[in-house]
Order: C-alpha cells, then structure tokens, then sequence
C-alpha cells in the first residue's frame, strides 16, 4: 500500500471509511437513547419518590384526625360513665391524656354544655360558684339555646379566654355541631379563627366537637337524639402547630397547601409551608382529597428545588459522558479495521475485480497480455484449471470467426480504462472441445492495485436461453392446462386468415364453453374446477390433428383453430367429435361429474376474414347453442349478429328506461283457497316502452340480469312496492301482504340484506306485510351462504317464499335447512292440469312434500275453475292467476280492494262448486 493510500485524509474519506461512520453515528445514537432513558428512568424515580411522600403525609394527617376522634369519643364517654363530672375531674383527666406529648396540634379538649334560655342565669350563677367569678356568656343576645364552653384543659392563660363562649351562635360551628348532634359522631368546622387568637398572631384553625347524651336515654332516631343531648366535648386545632410535626418528619422539602374545600380557593387556604412562596418552580404536583369529619379537605404538594436537588442522580452525565467516550473508541478500532481491510485488498486487489456468479467467469490478463488470474466458476463451467488457461492462452479457445471483434473490444478497452467494453456474442471452446455461446466484456483496470491488467467477464447464455424460453411460455400459455393462451392463439388465428386468404382455402373457429362450471366450482370447490379444465384440455387436444390450434381463454371458455378444413360439414364432424368425448364422466373428489360443452363455429373466410369478427361470430354461435338447450354445435349465421345488434339495442334502451324511471308496478291478488279470502298481492314489473307500450318482464329481465342492471331495477321494485304497502296501509287496506321476486343476482350481492333494511326505514314500511320470493335456483349454490341470508331476512321479521319450486334442480337436503315459510308452484304445472294427468302427479307431489316439511303451498297461474278445484282438493293453501284477477295497476288495485271490502268477493272469487 502506497504512501497515498496509507494517509490519515484518504483513510477519513467516506468512502473508504463508510462502515466506522456508521459505527459512530450508531453509537451516538445509541448513547442519546441511553441518555435519554436514563433520565426518564430517573425522573420516574424521583416522582414516584414525591408521590410516595405525598401519600405519607395524608395517611399521616388522616391517622391524627382518628386519633383525635378517637380522643373526643373517650372523652363523651366518661360522661356516659360517671353522674356527675366536675372541673377538677375533667382537669385530672385531661392531665392524664398528657395531649402535649402524645397529640400534638390540639390547643385543649374542653365540654360545652346545653343551656336553655330560661336557664340561663342559673347556670351563670353555677359557673362563678365553681371558681370562675368573671364568667359571662358571648357574644351576648337572646338565643333560644346555648352551648358555652365551662371545661377547657389545660387551663392556660390563652384558653380561659374561651369560657362562656357560645359556639352555637357561630354558623360555622353550629353546621358542624348540629351535624354531630344529628349523627352521633365526630363533626369539624370549616376554616375558623380560635377564640383563643390574639389578633396579631391569628392564624387558621378548626374545632372538632363530639356529642355528648344523656346516659339513661334510648337513641334510635334523629329526633331521640336531639332531645337526649347534653352538649359536646370538642378539640381546638391551630393547623400551623397541627402541620409543622407530620411536615417536618415526612416531607420537609415539599411546597405543601391544605384548603378548605376540594378544589384550590385563595380565601380557604388553611395552612401553607414555609416554601409556599415558590408557586411556579416545581417538577411534580399531587392533588388529594382528605375526608374527616363532615369535611374535605384538598391537600396539594409540589416538589421545591432543594427536593429536585436532593433527589438528582449523576448517573444520566455519566452515561452520556461513557457512551461519546466509548462511541469515539468504536470509531477509531473500525478505523484501524478499515485500514487493514484496505491493506489487504491492496495486497489481493484482484478480487475487486472478480464476481464468483455461478453463471460468470472471470480472468485477468496482465499488462504483459499473460492471464494472471481465471475464477472458480472457469474450470467449472470451461473445464480449465489457471495453470491449463495459462498455456492454453485465450486466443486458442476463441472461435477464429469471432477472434477479430473479441480482439478489437480488447484494442478498444485499452483506449478507456475503467469503461465495459462489450462482446455480445462469442464462442468459446470447451475443455473437451465443444463449443459454448457466451457474451460479456472487457474492463481495463492496470493502474488497480491488485489488477494491473484488463478484466475479462463472460457469461454462459444457456440459462439465458433457457430463462427466455420459459418467459415466452409464460407470456404465451395457458398456466393451468399448458394450452395457447388469448395473446399466442390471437397470433395464430391472424396468421391461418392471411394463410387462407393468400392459398384460397378454408378454415374454421370453434368456440366452446363447459355448461354448468360454475355449478361444480361452487360445489366442489376450484381444485376440483381445475382438474376438470385439466382434463378438457387433454380430450380436446386428442380431438384435433397436430396443425390444428386448441387455447384456453379462460375460465371455461375453450376455442379450436381448425387450419384447414375441406367443408363446413367437416368442422361439423370435429365438433360432433368434441361432443362425445366431452360426454364422458370424470371422478372429482369422490363424484362423478358428466360435463357438456356448447359450441359455436364460425367460418374463414366465409364468415369473414377479419380475426375481431371471426371470434365475434363464434362467440355469438356458442350462445346460441346455449339457448337452444346446450351439449350441441351451432354454425355462426348473420340472423345472429342481427339478434345481438337487437340485444345490445335493448340493452341500452332498458339502461335509460331505469334512468327515466319508465318502470310501473302492477299487482296481482293472492287468494286464501279456504277461507275464499284476499290475502296479499304479488307486485310484477312492467316496462312502460314509449313505443311497444307495456313490456312483460319476460322480455327483459335476464337481459337485466346479464348486463348487471337487474340491481338498479330490482332497488326500485323493492322501494316502490314498499311504498305502494304504505299507502295501502294508510287507505285501510293494512291486512295484506305484498309478494316481490327476488333475482339470484340481486340475492348474491353481499350488501343485499343491507339495501333491503335501509329501503325498509326509509319508507317506513311494516316489514311484517312483506314477503321476499326467492329463485329456487338459489339452493343450487353454496348453502351456508343461502341459509345465512334467508336467517337475516327472517330476524328483520319478513316473510320468504321459495318461488319457481319443482322445476330444475333442487336438493331436498338443502330445503329442510332453510328456514323459508312457503313454496309457490310453477305455472308449468298448473297449466296442464286436469287434462295432463303427469302434471296433476307431480303438482299433488310437490304439495305433500311442502307440507311434510311444514310449508305453506301457493299456486300461480291458476286460469280455470278446474284447476282451482283441483287445488282444493290437493289442500294447497294459496293461489293466484287470472281466474281470480288480471295483474291491476295502482288505481286498479285499489278499487278492487274497495269492492272486496263491501262484500262484493263474489264477482272476484270462484267458489269450487260454482257452475
């Protein structure tokens, strides 16, 4: 290592010195977060110390109260125990309570006794008798009672100042006597000024009084109470000498307040510290409330700056100091790693040139045109070892048709060193004498510690090509069946057109879709649906000869590219041979599932030669195999494109008819077969078309449902037949029930049920008068999601019917779980009857099993009186159809409902037995 690269300013440069940056910046980091927790950690010590000192000092001046309680308590007691107490026994008592020791605040325990106003002068007179000759009651007026303190002990100069004052004329000590007088328990008075006080020392107190009763007397009642008392034995408290022992002894550096109330009132401030001044300079602030005696006391405490001093910790700087101290060590030790690291690839500055990729070689040719280094990955992937490579030399495993451009990226990579000069292609031979293709480049590096030479990369392109090729598969088929997917048979359908155009033959395109995939994916889950298009795809490929084009679209939409056929009847034999096959039953998970296909086939270039309209035209021939009943072929005829024309125009007329609002509701009665009774109506959407006039439903509701515009109309069916129950409500006609069909889409909208309530608020509609007529289709699909919405339904209190039931599939397992009311027969049915005797079999059927599950059984479609006779028979419950009533619009309705309601039925309803 040179004397450059050995200096203190190359080695601080960035970016050779990155990684003890880094360390440094980290370290910092790290030592601020320390720092920073330290001190949180501290300060959480230090308030947790205060708050502990807090909690003392109010379980401490909680103690004193009680104890001071307690001491009255004992006092009224030996009044309960003795006749007769007179002032040397109370003196003596007093004396013996030793209450400067022992309960230090309290300025004397005295007894103020009950006085009347008759007898007032008696008692004056007993008082001076007992040695107290200047003995007056204060403050002096008439008072209908008097409680004048005649004990106080210790009987010091200051507190004969209180004997004949009467308390009881004071309002703060008569709340707090009436209120131990009341309850039987100790009372304190709020913030007051001792009797005791010269005006020059006054300072904060309180008294506590404890009632004292007549021995003999029965206390159960308030008023027992105040007619047994005697008077009260109380306690004078100066809070400065109450305060300064607990504050002293428990938080002799805390800022503390106690006030008369239980939040901070200037005028109730009772006792402030001698660091009261210091109002705005603390740390931590408590507040706690102290209840005793009838009162509450707010006691504050704040931290003062000799307690923030006292519970400081040097811990915190000393972190802060050891982490910069330690950061810095860290840094200069990577410092010096960074300079041996440095030292060392100076001393192998090759591998700065060398990429061990399990793809690439490597070598290095010195400035002498010697190879001085060949990578690992070279003898695996050539075969040569260094010392072969080295008496090899490079140009004999060059091919000598690419040794020229090899050698003038090497002439042109001398001519800018430190640039990738490019081969893009070359081939190198193998050990063993084969030869590989490579691609790669050079890098002239001699002035590179280490190097000194030119750097040549290469790398094999075998899992290029290979990459390459499963890119192309990816991009141009189908994943799950490994046929040509929508791009790669696009291409091919746009090339056998021009092939046909330019030769003069024929083609064709076939487009298939499976009937009933979306049956068994639901059923039996998507494995299953994948392994059967897995299978499709392998009987469809053995359809077709090895020209012949079979994709995958997706889903389950299937198109084969015949090349080239001799006829139309020949594209036919390949798709009665598609039918077959497919007619086959394949086992998915442990059923055996049959599977049919519809076939649409449009001719080239007959039907046309454009690739947009071929697929077009074939899709439109697959629908119409569809309807048609399915499992067949149909050949693309131009009346198609004419039907689709007419659809889409349909399409978007029925698109602005919801815009318009072209839609009326008309309602059909529902009959009550035994009671001979109109029970409710179906309400049937009608298109009003400017021009065709009224539209049946048949005529554009699966229109609807394919387009996806059945959710707009079905919102407004629902909201408008809800509206017109509110009105038929409001009329008096509230007893019938109004029906509405339900799509299967509009059932498998998730946020059905949701629409359905909403609509239900905002009209306001009784739900109960409603009744939801869901497809029987329905049970076809998942059951658990079918059973979930009917029970939703059912808790907002509407009634559900099973409409179309008979016709199609449906699972007798599946119906016993649903919790519907009713099923309602197809029409189908009921038209044949009586003359079809097939369809009386099955309507007396599908009756009996209605009601072996206990469901009610209604009819529609009922024209003739012999069906209705029929039916009676049967014992359906319900039934509706034009014998009864034509489907009436608003104004219809109502007059019919009117007529009903004056007895009129006869003229709308067919009594069995009529002629």
């Amino acid at each position: 290592m040179n004397n450059k690269e050995e200096s203190l300013a190359f080695l601080f440069q960035y970016r050779n010195s990155k990684l003890a940056w880094v360390v440094l910046v980290v370290a910092l980091i790290m030592t601020a977060s320390l720092w920073q927790l330290s001190i949180l950690l501290v300060q959480d010590r230090t308030k947790a110390h205060f708050e502990n000192q807090s909690q003392q000092l109010k379980t401490a001046i909680e103690e004193r109260l009680l104890n001071y309680e307690q001491v009255l308590a004992g006092s009224a007691g030996l009044f309960a125990v003795a006749d007769l107490i007179g002032r040397n026994d109370w003196r003596t008592y007093v004396n013996k309570l030793d209450i400067e020791r022992y309960y230090p605040g309290i300025q004397g325990i005295g007894f103020t006794e009950k006085v009347t106003q008759e007898g007032v002068a008696e008692h004056i007179e007993k008082i001076r008798s007992e040695g107290l000759p200047n003995y007056l009651l204060s403050p002096t007026g008439s008072r209908h009672e008097y409680h004048p303190v005649v004990f106080l002990e210790p009987a010091t100069q200051r507190n004969r100042r209180a004997f004949g004052y009467d308390a009881f004329g004071d309002p703060a000590h008569r709340k707090a006597m009436e209120m131990a007088r009341d309850s039987g328990q100790a009372a304190m008075t709020g913030k007051v000024v001792l009797v005791q006080e010269q005006v020059d020392e006054s300072q904060p107190g309180f008294v506590m009084y404890f009632p004292v009763y007549e021995s003999e007397k029965t206390l159960i009642t308030t008023d027992d109470r105040r007619a047994a008392l005697n008077g009260f034995v109380f306690s004078a408290f100066r809070m400065n000498n109450l305060m300064d022992g607990i504050v002293g002894l428990i938080a002799p550096f805390l800022d503390i307040r106690i006030y008369d109330s239980d939040v901070i009132i200037d005028e109730r401030l009772m006792y402030a510290s001698n660091l009261g001044n210091l109002d705005e300079v603390y740390s931590f602030e408590n507040s706690q409330t102290i209840e005793h005696g009838g009162k509450t006391w707010l006691l504050l405490t704040r931290t003062t700056p000799a307690f923030d001093y006292l519970a400081s910790d040097p811990r915190p700087g000393i972190v802060l100091v050891s982490g910069i101290l330690v950061s810095l060590l860290l840094f200069f030790v990577t410092l010096v790693l960074v300079r041996s690291k440095l030292i060392a690839l100076a001393n192998a500055g090759k591998y700065r040139a060398i990429t061990e990729d399990t793809t690439n070689i490597t070598v290095i040719i010195d400035n002498n045109g010697d190879v001085s280094y060949s990578s690992p990955s070279c003898e695996r992937i050539l075969g040569y070892s260094l010392t072969e490579l080295k008496k090899q030399g490079t140009e004999s495993v060059v091919h000598p048709d690419d040794l020229p451009v090899v050698q003038a990226c090497y002439e042109d990579a001398l001519q800018k060193p430190g640039t990738s000069v490019a081969v893009n292609h070359a081939r190198i031979k193998h050990k063993d004498g084969h030869w590989m293709n490579m691609e790669g480049g050079y890098t002239a590096m001699q002035d590179v510690p280490g190097v000194y030479g030119v750097v040549v990369n290469f790398r094999d392109l075998t899992a290029l090509k290979l990459a390459q090729t499963e890119l192309h598969r990816l991009a141009f088929y189908d994943q799950l069946t490994g046929l040509a997917n929508r791009q790669l048979f696009k291409d091919r359908l746009e090339h056998t057109v021009k092939t046909c155009k330019r030769r003069g033959n024929q083609a064709a395109l076939l487009f298939l879709d499976l009937d009933g995939f979306k049956r068994i994916n639901d059923t039996l889950g998507h494995d299953a649906g994948d392994t059967l298009l897995q299978q499709v795809a392998d009987w469809l490929k053995g359809c077709v000869r090895d020209e012949d084009s079979v994709a995958r679209l997706g889903g389950d939409e299937f198109t084969v590219l015949l090349s080239e056929v001799g006829s139309a009847e020949a594209a036919g034999r390949v798709a009665s041979n598609i039918l077959d096959k497919l007619s086959q039953r394949i086992r998915l998970k442990d059923h055996d599932v049959g599977v049919t296909v519809s076939i649409g086939i449009a001719m080239i270039p007959d039907d046309s030669d454009d690739p947009a309209s071929l697929m077009k035209f074939a899709d439109l021939a697959m629908y119409r195999a569809k309807e048609v009943g399915r499992n067949n072929y149909q050949f693309f005829l131009n009346s198609m494109n004419i039907r689709a024309a007419r659809r889409m125009l349909m399409q978007e007329e029925l698109r602005n008819a919801i815009e318009l609002s072209q839609f009326v509701l008309h309602y059909q009665p529902k009959v009550k077969l035994d009671t001979q009774e109109v029970v409710g109506m179906e309400a049937l959407v009608r298109w009003n078309h400017p021009d065709r006039g009224l539209v049946a439903p048949d005529q554009f509701i699966q229109l609807a449902e394919d387009s996806g515009l059945i959710h707009k109309l079905g919102e407004w069916v629902l909201r408008q037949a809800c509206l017109q129950t509110v009105a038929l409500g409001k009329a008096g006609f509230s007893k019938y029930v109004m029906s509405m069909n339900l799509s299967s889409k509009q059932i498998s909208d998730p946020g059905f049920v949701e629409l359905f309530s909403r609509v239900v608020e905002e009209t306001g509609v009784d739900v109960s008068k409603l009744e939801l007529e869901l497809p029987a289709s329905m049970l076809m699909l998942d059951i658990q999601a079918m059973m979930e919405l009917v029970q939703s339904l059912k808790r907002l209190g509407v009634l559900v019917s099973l409409d179309d039931f008979g016709t199609g599939y449906c699972s007798l397992g599946c119906l016993s779980q649903v919790p519907i009311d009713s099923v309602k027969i197809d029409r189908l049915f009921i038209k044949g009857i009586p003359y079809d005797q097939k369809s009386g079999e099955v309507t007396n059927a599908v009756i009996a099993l209605a009601h072996k599950l206990n469901l009610a059984v209604i009819a529609e479609g009922v024209e003739t009186r012999e069906q209705l006779q029929f039916l009676q028979g049967a014992h359906c419950e319900m039934a509706q159809g034009n014998l009864f009533s034509h489907a009436l619009d608003d104004e219809q309705l109502a007059g019919y409902l009117s007529n009903l309601e004056q007895g009129q039925k006869e003229r709308f309803i067919y009594d069995s037995g009529t002629e």
